[in-house]
């Protein structure tokens, strides 16, 4: 006879923490400089724990602290089982976690599964030994096409521009989908499989609560690695699937470590990079034997629209719910431009992006925070060109990721608003001059601040104890507008338009992102503005 096993519905939920959690990025190098050398290290990120308990967040997640020597900042990995020297050491990495779990706060670090470094031990090997040999079956090494392999084996290009093939003093070639200096793995080898779930091992031993998983989508290549056949399908425009990006292969790799993740206690979870060209393929990434969440990019590239959003918004409940698992949402990340600049720059980038961090906040399922956007944080259009090392730009100057990552202000002091140390001559990027009244110090002072906005909006979340699975009713509103309210009861209007609005009140005004007009059970909400709303009984 089978014994009957009793789980407790509240206790189960208590271990779902993912859900419904707002997860905050770190972007190492530039949150916080702990050894005053300039650079971001995991020192100052615990020094600064205590910030993010307050802030109300319920995980941080940390870009790469591995062994790099840095072509793409973290992420081209020489050693996935240490910490780099600019960042500290592997005891530092295990005081963070620990120091986290004792702020109620869980670790999720990155994980670069599609590509190592060339200066990986197992890449110098392949190098070293002969065409056709084990260590390049790590690999892809392939000859080229043309009379004497002068030609690479296929047309695909790196995502950082240029041929995605390099090819060897041996005559072989080598597959980056990257920079050169990023060698694609070859998932078809057991050896691969063997070594990262040896990885993950690594860390969830020394306590960590997950994994965001780099390119996600891109580690399974197609049979026969055929030719793209037209270069826009690079980009993933449209609803083409390249040959390199989300091939149905990718999926057994996502179950194998969901098995993993699941054998160790405290819902440890998988977060997928996934640039897929629909929502309902990007569900895929998130059914029940996979992982837990994917980024939801079709969310953070909608634009300032009240009728994109809407779109947007049923699309990522929808699918996501057809597998079960909930949305996320995210506004900005260290790959993308600020979305106060996305959003217009200067004034009308922060009143929208205010409203957007409403929106978002109330919408059920994960939000993620890139650091620096609490602050209302712009993107820095003008950094000297000398400390430009971003490799995307080799594709399009336009396309740099230095500006969504200078360092973040802590303090008003000059000239840099305590990120480092002073008597530091600068940081690895340099901080505008204006940032002073955008620090933390200068906010924590001003209630009607960007931060002092996050705060109270994350603390009602908390208060509201919201489901990630609570159901959301979209309720009448003028054009331009958004409301709707959620099955705990908090309300959302959004005015999207650059003109003020009226319409009904749908409650009691917990919180605004600019103060509304309240009179006579009418709102008359502010240009690109939004609230929060409670039941009148509440």
């Amino acid at each position: 006879m089978t014994e009957l096993v009793h789980v407790d519905p509240a206790a189960e939920a208590a271990t779902r923490w993912w859900r419904d959690a707002v997860i905050y990025q770190v972007y190492v190098r530039s949150f916080a400089d702990g050894n005053g050398d300039g650079i971001g290290d995991l020192l100052g990120v615990r020094s600064r724990l205590r910030y993010l308990a307050d802030l109300g967040v319920d995980a941080i997640w940390l870009n790469p602290f591995y062994t790099s020597p840095m072509a793409d900042f973290g992420y081209d990995v020489a050693d996935y089982r240490d910490v780099d020297p600019i960042f500290g050491s592997l005891a530092d990495a295990k005081a963070l976690i620990d120091d986290a779990h004792a702020h109620d706060l869980r670790v999720i670090v990155d994980v670069v599964p599609n590509h190592t470094s060339d200066q990986h031990v197992w890449f110098q090997q392949a190098l070293a030994a002969r065409p056709g040999s084990p260590e390049r079956e790590r690999y892809i090494f392939r000859e080229g096409k043309g009379a004497h392999g002068e030609l690479p084996p296929n047309d695909w290009e790196s995502v950082f521009g240029g041929p995605a093939w390099t090819r060897l003093a041996d005559g072989q070639w080598y597959l980056h989908l990257f920079a050169p200096e990023q060698p694609d793995l070859n998932w078809e080898n057991p050896e691969v499989h063997a070594e990262f779930e040896s990885i993950l091992r690594f860390w969830l031993d020394l306590g960590v609560d997950g994994f965001r998983i780099d390119v996600s989508h891109g580690m399974v290549k197609a049979e026969g690695l055929p030719d793209v056949g037209h270069p826009d399908q690079v980009k993933m425009i449209g609803t083409e699937v390249v040959p390199f990006f989300d091939q149905d292969g990718v999926h057994e790799i996502h179950r194998a470590w969901r098995r993993l993740l699941d054998s160790y206690p405290g819902e440890r979870i998988g977060v997928a990079e996934a640039w897929v060209p629909t929502l309902d393929r990007l569900a895929n990434y998130v059914r029940p034997d996979e992982l837990h969440q994917a980024f939801n990019f079709h969310f953070l590239t909608t634009p300032w629209d009240a009728e994109a959003f809407r779109l947007v918004i049923d699309e990522s409940l929808r699918s996501a719910g057809s597998v079960g698992a909930p949305a996320t949402w995210v506004l900005s990340n260290h790959d993308v431009k600020r979305h106060v600049t996305r959003y217009g720059h200067g004034e009308l980038g922060l009143r929208r992006a205010r409203a957007a961090a409403l929106l978002t906040l109330a919408l059920p399922g994960s939000t993620y925070i890139y650091q620096g956007e609490e602050l209302g944080l712009p993107e820095v259009l003008d950094l000297p060109e000398e400390f430009l090392r971003d490799p995307q730009r080799l594709r399009n100057p336009e396309d740099g990721r230095d500006g969504c990552r200078v360092p973040i202000p802590w303090a008003d002091v000059e000239p840099h608003f305590g990120f480092t140390m002073p008597g530091i001559e600068a940081t690895w990027l340099p901080m505008p001059d204006s940032w002073g009244p955008l620090s933390v110090q200068s906010q924590l002072r001003d209630p009607a601040s960007t931060l002092s906005l996050y705060r109270t909006a994350l603390r009602i979340r908390r208060d509201l104890d919201a489901s990630g699975d609570a159901p959301l009713t979209w309720l009448d509103s003028p054009q331009g507008t958004l409301a709707f309210r959620r099955g705990d009861g908090l309300a959302v209007t959004i005015n999207l338009t650059g003109e003020p609005v009226e319409l009904p009140a749908p409650g009691r005004l917990l919180l605004a992102s600019a103060t509304p007009v309240v009179e006579d059970g009418t709102v008359r909400l502010a240009p690109d503005s939004a609230a929060w709303w409670g039941r009148d009984d509440t």
